[in-house]
């Protein structure tokens, strides 16, 4: 099978997922989302999950090439937080496809009752 273009959305989003992948950069996420909209400084990330600087470093550049986070400067400071639109076109990606084989679709049923 050839491999796919780098257009397809399904390379991008498994991309994402694969950033998601690792514990500690799903618990940045998570700690992001935590701390929305004002986001935290990187110190304040290592702080609260003891991840040694250098590594936070990787995570933090690795999430936010994947769009799953952004940094702004202020002063000295990088303060990063969560892209919601980033996380929001990934989560509209894996529901896209969602029911459209089933009786389900369309009765106006919500979405998390009808996948449950």
């Amino acid at each position: 099978m050839p491999r796919k273009k780098k257009e397809d959305p399904t390379l991008r989003f498994a991309d994402m997922l694969s950033a998601l992948g690792s514990e500690s950069r799903l618990r940045i996420v998570r700690l992001l989302l935590a701390a929305h909209p004002e986001g935290l400084i990187a110190g304040s990330i290592q702080a609260e999950l003891g991840i040694a600087p250098s590594t936070l470093s990787h995570h933090l550049e690795k999430l936010r090439h994947e769009g799953l986070i952004v940094s702004r400067r202020e002063g000295t400071f990088l303060w990063y937080s969560v892209n919601l639109d980033g996380l929001q076109e990934l989560v509209n990606f894996l529901y896209a496809e969602c029911c459209t084989r089933s009786s389900a679709a369309g009765t106006g049923q919500s979405l998390v009752n009808v996948c449950h």
